[in-house]
């Protein structure tokens, strides 16, 4: 016994994380940057090695783009920049952008892609859209809201405080549909309950999706609260018109989406 707690008590102990581990040994390089994130980014970054989505080059945006009949000198507010492609896109395009992201490591991958890329007229902030919109005077030319609504928990809040601070609007967005989620493996356990809901006279109805094991991701690009609400694509459209938008199109309407169905459209205050 004697023996055997010697050699335990030799046995060399665990090594200790070191803030020399936080050093780069390299010549500097974007990559080196990307790579602080690496295996957690959604985008691909042109020229760079980084995630499998195409955002700095987004179909979508293009045609938000035409149908808005370009953003040239606009102020755009865009809620949740993820990693900064669509805000890339809109800079590009001439647009002043103010984005706001509360989710901590994207907003470092957001000044990451600006530091790479260049956004001279865009600005990053970190914080919660929501608090935000309920507490800002400033008025925009354009909201731009892609991937955010059905990561709200009171979504027909999110589109009424929308109308009060632009003029127009850009929404792509999942929506719930009972007979599509039930039929799906993926997105049915999810759902957990429904229920009714009144915002500013509109009511409605909340479908509660849960996140369930993706909040263990370092790369989770969702919602601040281990739950989100969903609207019926009735209920959106009726949101948007009892709040004053106008929808002027409607375009990637996906029904088969694998992560439930999901639309695009541009619209203005009526």
């Amino acid at each position: 016994m004697r023996s055997l707690l010697s050699r335990l008590r030799r046995q060399p102990e665990a090594a200790q994380p070191s803030i020399l581990d936080e050093y780069v040994t390299a010549a500097p390089s974007p990559q080196n940057a990307v790579d602080l994130f690496a295996g957690e980014w959604s985008s691909q970054l042109p020229g760079l090695s980084a995630g499998p989505i195409p955002l700095f080059a987004d179909d979508r945006v293009q045609w938000a783009l035409s149908e808005l009949g370009g953003v040239d000198g606009a102020r755009v507010l865009e809620l949740g920049p993820l990693e900064g492609g669509h805000t890339f896109m809109l800079s590009k395009a001439g647009a002043s952008v103010l984005a706001v992201e509360s989710q901590t490591r994207a907003y470092l991958k957001c000044l990451i892609a600006k530091e790479l890329l260049g956004m001279p007229n865009a600005r990053f902030v970190l914080g919660d859209f929501m608090a935000y919109l309920r507490d800002t005077d400033e008025r925009f030319d354009l909201v731009f809201a892609s991937g955010v609504l059905y990561h709200m928990r009171t979504p027909v809040e999110t589109i009424a405080l929308m109308a009060r601070a632009a003029s127009s609007l850009f929404l792509w967005t999942h929506y719930y549909d009972e007979d599509i989620v039930r039929a799906s493996s993926l997105l049915s356990p999810r759902f957990t309950s429904s229920a009714a809901a009144s915002h500013e006279g509109f009511e409605h109805t909340l479908h509660r999706f849960e996140y369930e094991s993706a909040l263990q991701l370092k790369g989770f690009c969702g919602g601040s609260a281990p739950h989100s609400n969903w609207l019926s694509r009735a209920d959106l459209m009726a949101a948007l018109e009892h709040f004053g938008w106008q929808v002027k199109t409607v375009a990637f309407d996906t029904p088969d989406h694998p992560h439930g169905p999901a639309l695009a459209l541009v619209a203005t205050k009526a």
